[in-house]
C-alpha cells in the first residue's frame, strides 16, 4: 500500500471509530472508574455482530458503568481494516479494548501495541493472539459436537455408512477448527465424510463455488447430508443443492439462529441450528472490560482459563449452546426474544408455521 493510500485508510478508520462510536474518548488510565471502552467486531449491519452482540454489549455496559462515556464501535470484515481500527483506538486513547478478531494472528501485533499502551483486550467470539487479558465463547467443541448429533439423528437409520460433506469455517478463524474437531469427534467411524472443505473468509460465495464442485465430484443423488459451520455457509450451500435441482434437500445443519436460517427449519430447507445465547456472551464481556477498566481482578467473572500462542491462563468465560429444530423454536428464539413469531412466520411462511405449531 503506498503512503498516501495508507494516510488515507487510516483516517478513514479515525473518522470510523469516531463516526460508530456515539462520541466520547478516553484519555488513558481511566481514574474515576468510568473507563472508555473500545468494541471491534467482524462484522455489522444484518449480522449477529451487528443485530446481536453490539447492542447487547454496549447496553450492558451502560448498566454497569452508567457515567462511563459511550462505547466507541468499530465494524469490519476485512482483516486489514480492522487493525487499522484497533491502532486508531489505541491512539484515541481507549482504556480497555473489547475484539472480535476477524483474523487473529494478523492483528497480533496491534494487539501487542495495545499492551505496550497500557490497554487490556477481551477477546470476544474468537481467541485472540497476543497478550490479551480475558477471553470470552461459546464452548466451540460442544457447538461442532452438537452439529455432528444433529446431523446424525436427521441421518437416522440411514446414518451408518451415509455420506456426507463438510463445509467448514475459514482456516484463518480458529473457532473453525474447534467446531470441526468437535463435529469430528461425532461424526469419525459413523458416516463416510466425501468431502470437506475450509471456506476461505467464511464468505458464502465461497461455500457456494465448493458445494457446486462437491455435487459435481460426488454426485447429486449420493450426499446424504450437509455439516455447513454457521449458518451463512448453510443458505449458501442450500442454494447450491437448489441450483443442481437435488432433491430432496439432504438434512444441512447450521449455526449462529440467524432468522433466515429459522425461516429455512420451518420451511424444511435447513435441518438445524445452533443458538448461542448472546446476551450471556454480551454479559461476561462488558463486565470483564469495566472490571479492567477499573483496574478489578477477573476472578469473580472467569470460571476457566484458556493459552493462546503467547499468553497462559488467561481469565475465560466459556458458555454452551443449544440446538435449535422446528420442534424447539418456539422454546428457544421465541421463548429468549431473539425474535417474534410475526419475523419468522412470513405471509409465504404461515402455512408451514400452522404445521409447525407456531401459530
Amino acid at each position: 500500500m503506498g503512503r498516501a493510500s495508507l494516510a488515507v485508510a487510516v483516517t478513514a478508520a479515525l473518522a470510523l471509530v469516531g463516526a460508530c462510536g456515539g462520541g466520547g474518548g478516553g484519555d488513558g488510565n481511566d481514574k474515576d472508574g468510568n473507563p472508555t471502552i473500545g468494541l471491534l467486531l467482524p462484522g455489522g449491519g444484518a449480522s449477529r455482530f451487528g443485530q446481536f452482540d453490539r447492542p447487547l454489549i454496549e447496553q450492558r455496559v451502560k448498566e454497569l458503568c452508567p457515567s462511563c462515556p459511550a462505547v466507541q464501535v468499530a465494524a469490519t470484515p476485512d482483516p486489514a481494516v480492522q487493525r487499522q481500527q484497533l491502532e486508531a483506538m489505541i491512539t484515541r486513547g481507549v482504556d480497555v479494548l473489547i475484539v472480535a478478531a476477524v483474523d487473529p494472528e494478523l492483528l497480533r501485533p496491534s494487539v501487542v501495541a495495545a499492551e505496550r499502551a497500557g490497554i487490556p483486550v477481551v477477546a470476544y467470539d474468537r481467541l485472540a493472539q497476543g497478550p490479551i487479558s480475558g477471553y470470552v465463547t461459546f464452548d466451540g467443541a460442544e457447538v461442532g459436537r452438537l452439529q455432528g448429533e444433529g446431523l446424525l439423528k436427521a441421518l437416522g437409520a440411514k446414518a451408518d455408512g451415509a455420506q456426507i460433506v463438510m463445509m467448514n469455517g475459514a482456516t484463518t478463524d480458529p473457532n473453525a477448527g474447534w467446531f470441526k474437531q468437535g463435529a469430528l469427534s461425532v461424526l469419525k467411524g459413523k458416516v463416510k465424510i466425501g468431502k470437506s472443505y475450509d471456506t476461505v473468509d467464511w464468505r458464502p460465495e465461497n461455500a457456494f463455488v465448493n458445494m457446486r464442485g462437491a455435487i459435481a465430484a460426488l454426485g447429486a443423488h449420493r450426499i446424504d447430508g450437509v455439516l455447513a459451520a454457521n449458518d451463512s455457509l448453510a443458505g449458501a450451500v442450500i442454494s447450491a443443492l437448489n441450483a443442481t435441482e437435488v432433491r430432496p434437500l439432504p438434512p444441512v445443519t447450521g449455526q449462529d439462529a440467524d432468522l433466515a436460517a429459522a425461516q429455512r427449519i420451518v420451511k424444511g430447507d435447513q435441518y438445524m441450528t445452533v443458538y448461542k445465547p448472546y446476551k450471556s456472551a454480551a454479559d461476561a464481556a462488558a463486565r470483564m472490560a469495566v472490571a479492567l477498566g477499573r483496574d478489578e481482578p477477573l476472578g469473580s467473572i472467569a470460571t476457566s482459563t484458556v493459552d493462546n500462542a503467547t499468553t497462559k491462563d488467561v481469565p475465560a468465560v466459556l458458555l454452551p449452546s443449544v440446538p435449535v429444530t422446528v420442534g424447539t423454536i418456539k422454546d428457544t428464539l421465541i421463548k429468549d426474544g431473539l425474535y417474534t413469531i410475526d419475523q419468522i412466520c412470513t405471509p409465504e411462511l404461515r402455512a408451514a408455521c400452522a404445521k409447525e405449531g407456531l401459530t
